[in-house]
């Protein structure tokens, strides 16, 4: 059984027990998470599409950490003008621990 879910303007394709991140959610390690956002899911030969969410299902995961990404250099520069800008980025991500699909 699989399940594809939307959060932070991605989609993941998850089933019981995946370890997946994503765009920060709020809450504490340990905690858990109920996700709504259910746009496909999939049990042996039946498949249900959402249109554009399943009505009725959804995802539980526990948040397992809180942590950023790695640096993300942004370099840009106009040749012969001496305008040179460098910036890092460093996103906050959640881990998740997918428990159970609820279709």
């Amino acid at each position: 059984m699989y399940a594809v879910i939307r959060t932070g303007g991605k989609q993941y394709r998850v089933a019981p027990g995946d370890v997946v991140e994503v765009e920060k959610l709020d809450g504490g390690v340990g905690d858990t998470v109920t996700l709504n956002d259910v746009l496909l899911v999939a049990d042996g030969g039946a498949v249900q599409v959402g249109r554009p969410v399943v009505e009725g299902a959804s995802v539980v995961a526990k948040i397992t950490g809180q942590h950023r990404g790695t640096k993300v250099i942004v370099f840009r520069y106009r040749p012969k003008k001496r305008i040179r800008v460098r910036k890092g980025h460093r996103q906050y991500l959640t881990r998740l621990q997918i428990q159970s699909i609820n279709a």
